[in-house]
């Protein structure tokens, strides 16, 4: 067999990367998704057997049309990693507003849906597969000021759980990572006092999520896999 091909979103961003690099390390093709393919080409180059797209994971036609593309270059996707999402705080829940809400639900949460109804597809008719979503710690609880972004990292918490047991049986095994704060350049400028004893090394986060998206992670299923202390 080939080796694998494994689809990353928001790969252009700090986790991404760490988990595009772990990859590509290990001799796989990938497919590298990003809303700038611009920023992908400035960060990747042209790496072996890799593909870079352009791709608006809130539209299942346009993620639909990119998976189309990816299968044609690779003729198959054994792991779909969906990185990306989005992060706001700032407004109490008696002040959201319905853009705000909105646009967490659509980043976090409607996303994970629009990825599966162009992935699972494929990896039915190959006989298996793996997915993996990064969630958040704070999906387990409320926190002030975090209220949207709470509530939609808990809803991708239950849609990987539902989708998990729709397909295990199928063969295609569903979880995610829930990392506390993870420790990259844009998060120690926003916060340079804080303690950073907690927070998660990229490239844990990337070994992690590297387990759960390889046939050595197969027998995991809807787990949540907690990174960092709170």
């Amino acid at each position: 067999m080939s080796e694998p091909c494994i689809v990353i979103t928001g790969a252009a961003g700090a986790l991404g990367q760490a988990v595009a690099q772990h990859f590509l390390a290990a001799g796989h093709k990938l497919a590298l998704l990003d809303h700038d393919e611009q920023r992908l080409r400035t960060v990747f180059g042209t790496p072996p057997r890799t593909v870079l797209h352009a791709a608006d994971v809130t539209s299942p036609d346009r993620i639909g049309a990119v998976i189309a593309q990816v299968l044609q270059a690779h003729g198959r996707i054994d792991a779909l990693v969906h990185v990306a999402g989005g992060f706001e705080m700032g407004e109490g829940v008696h002040q959201i507003t319905r853009a705000s809400w909105e646009r967490m639900m659509n980043l976090n949460a409607w996303s994970f849906v629009a990825l599966a109804q162009a992935v699972v597809p494929v990896m039915l008719r190959q006989g298996g597969g793996r997915i993996v979503a990064v969630s958040a710690a704070a999906a387990s609880e409320g926190q002030a000021l975090k209220g949207a972004y709470a509530a939609s990292k808990s809803a991708l918490q239950r849609l990987v759980e539902s989708l998990s047991h729709e397909l295990r049986a199928q063969g295609i095994a569903v979880n995610s990572v829930a990392p506390t704060t993870l420790d990259t350049p844009a998060n120690r400028a926003a916060m340079p006092d804080a303690d950073r004893s907690a927070w998660v090394p990229l490239d844990v986060a990337a070994r992690a999520i590297a387990f759960l998206a390889t046939p050595e992670g197969g027998a995991v299923h809807g787990q949540h896999v907690q990174l960092g202390s709170a």
